[in-house]
């Protein structure tokens, strides 16, 4: 589509060019348009391939050091030796290829999920779809924390306010207005456009869309946000500088080992052969990089990624990988408690209207009730009533509609308005023929910091009519009359004390309270404002509606608080409310005392942090308060996780350590500001997601001791027995063999373990803490201590039968060691008959033995790696001490954990 000054252009004549209209596209032509068009994206930056994914593994200093290790042995005439190192090397180059290659499909497939949703009309109807599905000519609906997703213009407007900063540089929302534009107009100042990459702070807008993909103002200046940023995590930069750190050990022992065994040749033989010394350079060379655990950054950075992606499939989708390692030191979490620790299905069970109590029947969307005073079914056929649901219908954004199987009810919008639209349709009022009847005019929108919304109406008598609904204490501070009793009357304070008292009554009941309100303005008012619309209303009545705790949440808080994580629950219901629901969820108990927002902002920030551990419920607070609950945590030393849905809870999720925003009714500002996306908005979510985190770790921390302990081994066996003058214990080909073929499944399947009994009894981990916890450090100093002595012993009492005998029979023991140590790293806390060897470790285990087994049944295999076929009494050795060591290890265990 060529570039047309759109701004310029009347509504009119865009939609006749567009070829769209206010009803939006129909799906077949928004198809089709998807086609020509193609998807609302900017150019993706190219894709890493496969194969530079492989030869990237090459580019590791010590395989370069093997790899001219491979190439002086063939230079040197020992081609097997060469072939053996090659294919080593192209194999461990291959393992990290498989992890990385996993990691970089699981990132890929976290992108799409994370693609951004918005609002659009398609048949006639809103959808909410992918940003990247939408073409030229569709109507979007925008609201505050939107993301706009393309150029467009707009034809219907309430109070837009856009940050254009992202583009423009404009540190201010534009307020945008309908008014035609000369051609020549900046595009700062195209306020009857919005555009792709910018994001809604306030109101409400139709448009339709211009542009999209790389033809809109974002996509020709080639700026592009991408949704998940690709950064290492503290744990994996660890785990680089501790393979650097082991690599210079190791090249530092290989020097000692070669130097002293140059020395002690020529102090026993006065001379020293060159294919001597070519010997230890190429042993040395080869140690030093067999030694180090090449695939470690590899398993630690896939095992992340594929974690990220377990997440995903149980609605936790992270953004941003080091969060992974984040979630295990959680100590605190801060939830919003509508839709997130409740169900989110409102359901109104209570009225006052004409100083009456009434009570509403039926549970959730399903608009089958009645209205009863005292059991008594009533009849709303009063004036009172038919205020009370135009109020309810019209003042809301929200619509009751039938699923498309035509059996069940459901709402789009928000839970809260949806209960309204409910309650009127149980007393006989339709939302469309309201609708249709009084048509919205303008509006006040909804917001956190303002606590009410105002809608104005035209009248079937030619008058425009006022309505608002918020939070009572809100709503009564503006009403200077009453509606009641088919009058209206002056609002008195007794009045008011009255109306207070019955609004906590309902609060203490646990229900969630707004009041609607009302007024007629006169026809010549066009300036829409707080003071105009908002001033001298009339009091209608209190809505009293409920919204059940989940069950599912209230476990999950129990098990949360199990292992030390505090519980806060944030809202913006009245006190009592909060507290009843927080009472039944387990979250407030003695002790503990709940704070408003007004009490939040009369307190310095050093007040509430000295009180902060013991308030555990936030009512009727605004974002803003978040951040300061959020920065008080802090700066206690917690890891604090703050949740949040809209526009302006991106500054306290942004803030907090891990911030989580809601999938479902998450405004895209909140979701691009957050480290975690709760795909079902659910509390009990978050703590699968702590617990998949520290499941992680764990599985990090058994594979990292089972590939070091295997490195200590070696070099203290083949070091040792070097420099107290034995001959070689172990060929280069052999010890790579132990490290990549013997270690390598069982360590990949270490990496995926089941999580361990105290996975979600034990306290969160301390964000300081190392990777060599107490339990590595004590399982790789054991397995170090057992082995050694033990490996040399059965090498030097071998020796007299031959020095390829002595040989295998110190590799056969080796296999045995390090296969049974793969089960006892099944946990480095409890016994394997506590926490059994799952199902793909004793596979894994399996496999390892199968290759060893080919290895010895091939006789150019056992020639090639230097090996002869082992004795009985040496299969016997190895299966007794690989007994006698893994009993050992778990007595040590045992003695550890005590």
């Amino acid at each position: 589509m060529e570039q047309k000054q759109w701004h310029s252009m009347s509504i009119d004549e865009v939609s006749k060019d567009l070829r769209a209209s206010n009803e939006g596209l129909t799906s077949q032509e928004a198809e089709r348009r998807l086609v020509e068009f193609g998807p609302n994206e900017l150019k993706a930056e190219k894709q890493v391939s496969p194969l530079q994914i492989f030869f990237g593994q090459f580019k590791s200093i010590l395989i370069i050091i093997l790899i001219f290790a491979t190439i002086f042995s063939a230079v040197l005439g020992e081609i097997i030796d060469a072939i053996i190192i090659l294919a080593i090397v192209v194999a461990s180059a291959g393992l990290g290829f498989f992890q990385e290659y996993r990691a970089e499909k699981a990132l890929e497939a976290l992108k799409k999920m994370l693609s951004p949703t918005i609002t659009v009309i398609r048949d006639g109807k809103d959808s909410r779809i992918s940003s990247s599905k939408i073409v030229p000519g569709d109507v979007i609906v925008l609201e505050a924390g939107d993301k706009i997703p393309a150029d467009a213009k707009i034809f219907e407007i309430a109070n837009l306010n856009v940050d254009e900063s992202s583009l423009t540089g404009e540190s201010v929302p534009v307020r945008k207005n309908l008014d035609p534009l000369p051609v020549e107009t900046y595009l700062a100042d195209r306020k009857n456009m919005v555009f792709s990459g910018t994001i809604v702070t306030y109101g409400r807008a139709k448009v339709f869309v211009t542009a999209t993909g790389m033809k809109t103002e974002f996509g020709q200046i080639a700026k592009e946000v991408t949704a998940t940023t690709k950064e290492k995590t503290p744990l994996e930069i660890r785990t680089e500088s501790i393979g650097k750190w082991l690599g210079l050990l190791c090249l530092g022992v290989c020097l000692i080992i070669v130097s002293f065994g140059i020395l002690r040749e020529y102090l026993i033989s006065g001379f020293v052969q060159t294919e001597f010394i070519i010997g230890l350079v190429m042993f040395g060379i080869a140690l030093a990089v067999a030694a180090v655990p090449e695939a470690l950054p590899a398993i630690v950075t896939g095992t992340l990624a594929i974690g990220m992606n377990e997440m995903a499939k149980r609605n936790a989708l992270v953004r941003r990988m080091p969060a992974v390692e984040t979630l295990g030191s959680t100590t605190v979490i801060c939830s919003d408690k509508t839709g997130t620790l409740t169900k989110g299905e409102m359901t109104v069970r209570r009225l006052y209207l004409n100083d009456q109590v009434i009570d509403l029947t039926g549970v959730g969307y399903d608009p089958h009730g009645e209205l009863k005073i005292a059991d008594n079914t009533i009849n709303p056929n009063q004036k009172i009533f038919s205020l009370w649901a135009m109020a309810s219908i019209l003042c809301n954004d929200a619509s009751l509609e039938k699923t498309r199987e035509g059996d069940n009810w459901h709402i789009i919008g928000d839970p809260t308005e949806g209960a309204l639209i409910v309650a009127a349709k149980k007393a006989g009022f339709e939302q469309d023929e309201y609708r249709k009847k009084h048509p919205r005019i303008s509006e006040l929108p909804f917001s956190s910091e303002r606590k009410r919304m105002s809608t104005v109406h035209q009248s079937t008598e030619g008058k425009k009519m006022v309505f608002t609904k918020g939070a009572p204490e809100i709503i009564l501070e503006r009403c200077s009359h009453i509606h009641e009793h088919d009058t209206v009357q002056e609002m008195s304070l007794s009045k008011k004390r009255q109306i207070y008292e019955i609004n906590e009554k309902m609060a203490t009941d646990a229900l969630r309270v707004l009041a609607v309100a009302y007024q007629e303005i006169a026809e010549s008012i066009n300036d829409y404002n707080e003071e105009t619309l908002e001033s001298d209303l009339i009091f209608v009545g209190l809505i009293g509606m409920i919204d059940p705790p989940r069950p599912e949440a209230i476990i999950a808080v129990k098990s949360a608080k199990q292992v030390g994580i505090k519980i806060i629950m944030i809202t913006g219901d009245h006190k009592l409310t909060a507290i009843a629901i927080a009472i039944e969820m387990g979250i407030y108990e003695d002790g503990n005392i709940a704070m408003t927002g007004d009490e939040l902002e009369k307190i310095s920030d050093e007040e509430l942090e000295s009180m902060v551990t013991i308030v555990t419920v936030y009512a009727r607070v605004s974002p803003l308060h978040k951040l300061k609950i959020v920065k008080a945590w802090k700066r206690r030393g917690d890891i604090v996780a703050m949740t949040g849905d809209g526009v302006n809870d991106a500054p306290a999720v942004k803030n907090a350590d891990i911030g989580i925003a809601m999938g479902i009714t998450g405004t895209e500002v909140t979701k691009e500001a957050s480290d975690m996306i709760l795909a079902d908005d659910n509390f009990a979510t978050i703590v699968k997601a702590i617990e998949e985190g520290r499941k992680i770790l764990d599985n990090i921390k058994q594979y990292l001791t089972y590939l070091l302990e295997s490195n200590f081994v070696e070099l203290i066996v083949i070091g040792g027995g070097v420099i107290v003058g034995l001959p070689l214990p172990l060929l280069p080909a052999q010890i790579l063999w132990l490290n990549l073929v013997t270690d390598g499944a069982p360590a990949l399947a270490l990496g995926v373990s089941p999580p361990s009994p105290d996975v979600m009894t034990r306290p969160p981990r301390d964000p300081k803490e190392s990777i060599f916890s107490k339990e590595v450090k004590a399982m790789l100093t054991t397995i170090t201590l057992i082995h050694s002595p033990l490996l040399l012993y059965i090498f030097i009492s071998s020796l007299g039968e031959g020095l390829n005998q002595a040989r295998t029979a110190l590799f056969i023991v080796f296999v045995f060691f390090e296969l049974k140590v793969a089960l006892n790293c099944r946990s480095l806390k409890y016994s394997i008959f506590k926490v059994k060897p799952h199902k793909m470790l004793v596979l894994a285990v399996i496999v390892s033995a199968l290759s060893t087994i080919v290895l010895f049944s091939m006789p150019y295999l056992r020639y090639a790696f230097g090996l002869q076929i082992p004795t009985f009494i040496d299969i016997l050795w190895a299966v007794l001490l690989a007994i006698f060591t893994l009993i050992l290890i778990e007595l040590v265990k045992v003695w550890i954990r005590h």
